[in-house]
């Protein structure tokens, strides 16, 4: 895989690779194009550190995902047991499908709160583009999941490659998301309301 950044304020940033010999390019229009999604949008990459947007503070999510901490800062540990219902099932959403990095869901990192409040706050966020520098990293690391793979026949498909003979893998149960996902999450409805009750290997939750 080769990647393109832009040298220009003209260029976008884009990946290309070949596959069975048919050359892949692809950079955020063409990647919604594909998916059907819109690539308009405010877009930022942070990992390890807060995201800089003139409208957003740490403190604006932080409030909403622990509401019932006076002593929230920018610095906290961010953990998902002290999250409710709602906003663990976004998370869960965010690990899995949009922003798939490997690892658990115990701990809650800085891009991650940052994509819950541009979701909460109905911020649009070009997603396409943080498809594709996503793909990147899992590309640069040594030890790293692949990204959005169940897209990928998608992806092969646009560009005409030819998928003779592979070998058809199934979505798997984790790929949909209902009431057994909150279940192997440690939710439970008893009585009407959703209750954390973890096995052995989830974190107990924090109140």
């Amino acid at each position: 895989m080769n990647l393109r950044i832009a040298s220009s304020p003209h260029e976008e940033f884009a990946l290309s690779s070949t596959v069975k010999g048919q050359r892949i390019f692809l950079d955020a229009r063409i990647l919604a194009s594909i998916l059907h999604i819109p690539h308009s949008g405010m877009y930022i990459f942070e990992y390890k550190k807060w995201s800089e947007v003139e409208s957003f503070h740490p403190n604006h999510i932080l409030s909403i995902l622990y509401p019932n901490d006076p002593n929230i800062h920018p610095n906290m540990a961010l953990s998902t047991n002290k999250l409710s219902v709602d906003h663990r099932f976004l998370h869960h959403l965010i690990v899995h499908q949009i922003l798939p990095t490997g690892g658990g869901y115990a701990k809650l990192s800085r891009m991650q709160a940052f994509l819950m409040w541009c979701i909460i706050s109905k911020v649009e966020f070009c997603y396409p583009l943080l498809m594709l520098h996503t793909m990147v990293r899992a590309f640069t690391q040594k030890k790293s999941v692949l990204p959005f793979g169940s897209i990928l026949t998608k992806i092969f498909q646009h560009h005409e490659v030819r998928l003779e003979g592979e070998i058809r893998t199934k979505l798997k149960k984790e790929d949909t998301y209902n009431k057994s996902t909150l279940n192997r999450m440690g939710w439970k409805k008893q009585g009407g309301i959703w209750t954390y009750c973890p096995k052995r290997d989830q974190g107990q939750r924090v109140e």
